[in-house]
């Protein structure tokens, strides 16, 4: 009797281990799992890219998530070998910028399913996958419209006049977007334009410079200057400034409503920018990938596109009457 007592307490014990162990998976299950990002920027030299990748970090601080940035450089083996190793490291998702948009794929197939969240350099569309493969970011060309509208009104709406574009880097979505939508607003618009110098200057303020001063030298008339970012644009009033043009007649367009950009234009310099939100971009990256860790949709991320591969933060215009507010 008395073993019959003993082996009935074994397995009454047994069941009981066993329902411990089982009811935490349970629990662990059901909170959701928990969400650790690893974060690869290619540099911080550019200023927006500091921006953002600060931004990044703090909105992952001020959530709780377990973030770890590491600065590649443009190289894309190191990139490679931190997504394929990131799901045995412990990662749910990773925040990238890709150092070379047209190695997506590359990284996509590295990362053994774990979703990736491009930021500041947007792949194709046909390699990203909605709820696992998705871009966060502006939509640029809607910097470049902002600047054409701006420019045309500004210059009295003219059937045509001389224009100067300034481009960042070559093949960068943003150049493209931002480049292609000025182009397209004064054909839509059948406004008559001659690019008198479009050239690729790399984000770049002292490139600017020195490539606008080789073009003055060619004596071409310019009516404005178009610059795919602000870094451009104020290398651009130098060079303006130095070759002594009025920058009240000649327009000097930028984008990123950087502090510096800001300031120029309250100093009567720079006339025109487009406020890209490295906070608010910041803030929807990390959102999104807790989303993606949590096995939930991009849809429940605010600004997600219909298709859950883009999370679109809105542009703003800035000049000098509301530059005050900007602040980032």
């Amino acid at each position: 009797m008395k073993s019959l007592k003993k082996f009935l307490s074994i397995i009454l014990m047994s069941c009981l281990i066993i329902g411990m162990f089982s009811g935490c998976e349970k629990s662990s299950s059901g909170s959701g799992g928990s969400t650790k990002v690893l974060f690869l920027m290619t540099d911080t030299k550019d200023t927006f890219r500091g921006l953002l990748s600060k931004a990044i970090v703090k909105a992952a601080k001020d959530d709780g998530i377990d973030l770890k940035m590491v600065e590649t450089g443009e190289s894309i083996e190191e990139q490679l070998k931190l997504v394929k190793n990131a799901k045995a490291e412990g990662y749910t998702a990773i925040i990238m910028r890709v150092a070379d948009p047209d190695v997506a794929l590359q990284m996509q197939v590295a990362s053994n399913d774990i979703p990736i969240i491009y930021v500041n350099a947007q792949p194709s569309d046909t390699i990203l996958e909605p709820n696992k493969y998705v871009y966060v970011g502006s939509a640029e060309e809607q910097a470049g419209l902002y600047q054409a509208e701006y420019a045309w009104e500004k210059l009295g709406k003219p059937n045509s006049f001389n224009a100067v574009i300034l481009e960042g880097e070559k093949g960068h979505s943003a150049t493209i977007g931002r480049t292609t939508a000025i182009k397209n607003y004064f054909k839509d618009n059948g406004v008559d334009v001659n690019y008198v110098f479009v050239d690729f200057c790399d984000w770049d303020s002292d490139e600017t410079e020195e490539k606008l001063g080789i073009f003055f030298n060619t004596k071409q008339k310019y009516d404005v200057v178009f610059c795919n970012n602000d870094s451009m644009a104020l290398g651009a009033v130098k060079a303006l400034k130095k070759h002594g043009d009025s920058l009240e007649k000649v327009p000097v367009l930028g984008v990123d409503a950087t502090a510096d950009g800001c300031q120029s234009i309250k100093n009567g310099e720079m006339q025109f920018t487009v406020l890209q939100d490295a906070n608010g971009q910041a803030k929807y990256a990390v959102e999104t990938s807790k989303a993606l860790s949590l096995g939930k949709k991009v849809s429940s991320v605010k600004y997600a596109d219909k298709g859950d591969k883009y999370v679109w933060v809105p542009f703003k215009k800035i000049d000098s009457s509301n530059v005050s507010s900007v602040s980032q």
